[in-house]
């Protein structure tokens, strides 16, 4: 006798798509061999869960069960004609006599037309047939193998400070299904980009491989720093002496402190560029941008007043 999926799962038969795989994270989270190694029991009941979830959460699939043309395995059953083998017409004008111009089973084939019953079976399952009208992945000896198919993909999302995505970085995501897994995340990775981590999602049925996880990069703003494509921007405080003498001060980049010369007679807006201190990619990094802003003392300083009275310059517009 075949078992039921939904009794797998512990949902009702009205179940909602969302109330099964809410069900089935549950149980995977509970049963996963990486939770629970060395327990044969739970290894085969998380085969049976994913078995279940992989069938009634594809639609095709839930149908056919629902209406009994599979059972849980996906395996087909006999088609049940009022007609009986009588000779009588079926429904929709089809013979219940094997081979008398109407369907033999579920293989695949016409007994009276050929490549047409094929064609027919790839109208309605989506080209799943291949050649001979076997369905692709399916035993030669029959059989649609609906309990077999890759694991559904799974999204994640996942915020990073701005510096992690500049230099890139190595964090540790929680799945699922309990599970811990570190992630590469690439210098330069842009906001709203998705990484693809291959075969950590939900898991496959029948053998099939796992699907994967899709994680989605959320990234910090800086308080000091501002991306422009590779290139980093950012402003650099200097006082009046600086501006007018010229200096070498100390620059905290993203990638670490250097040193940058600042020529005598520098000017608020000034930019200058530090090569190489931007985004880290691997084929060119970016460049560190420093607008230079001159800053005069936060109190009046009367010294400086007083060498303003008879700096000669000091009538000359700088706007014109």
């Amino acid at each position: 006798m075949s078992w039921d999926p939904y009794a797998a799962l512990g949902v009702a038969k009205s179940a909602t798509d969302k109330e099964i795989k809410s069900a089935y994270r549950k149980l995977a989270k509970e049963l996963h061999p990486d939770v629970r190694p060395n327990d044969a029991p739970a290894e085969a009941r998380f085969k049976r869960v994913s078995a279940a979830f992989s069938l009634l959460s594809d639609p095709d699939k839930r149908a056919l069960y629902d209406r009994g043309a599979i059972d849980a395995d996906g395996n087909e059953k006999a088609p049940q004609f009022r007609g009986g083998y009588g000779g009588g017409a079926g429904p929709q004008g089809f013979s219940g006599r094997p081979g008398a111009d109407g369907f033999n089973g579920f293989s695949g084939t016409h007994s009276g037309g050929g490549r047409a019953g094929a064609d027919v079976f790839e109208d309605l399952f989506g080209g799943m047939f291949g050649q001979g009208g076997r369905a692709r992945g399916a035993a030669p000896g029959g059989g649609f193998g609906y309990g077999a198919s890759k694991g559904a993909d799974v999204r994640y999302k996942l915020e990073i400070d701005f510096l992690d995505a500049i230099n890139g970085a190595r964090k540790r995501v929680s799945m699922a299904d309990g599970r811990s897994l570190n992630v590469n995340i690439p210098a330069g990775v842009e906001p709203g980009q998705t990484l693809r981590l291959k075969s950590q999602g939900e898991p496959g049925a029948g053998g099939m491989n796992p699907g994967d996880a899709l994680v989605e990069i959320g990234v910090r703003s800086h308080p000091d720093y501002e991306r422009s494509g590779k290139n980093v921007r950012m402003d650099l405080r200097i006082s009046l002496a600086e501006a007018v003498e010229g200096a070498r001060v100390k620059v905290p980049t993203p990638s670490g402190e250097v040193s940058l010369n600042i020529a005598a007679g520098a000017n608020s807006g000034n930019v200058l560029r530090l090569k190489g201190k931007g985004v880290q990619s691997k084929d060119k990094p970016g460049d560190l941008l420093v607008r230079l802003l001159v800053t005069l003392p936060d109190k009046p300083d009367a010294d400086l007043k007083d060498f303003l009275k008879t700096w000669r310059g000091r009538d000359k517009n700088v706007r014109d």
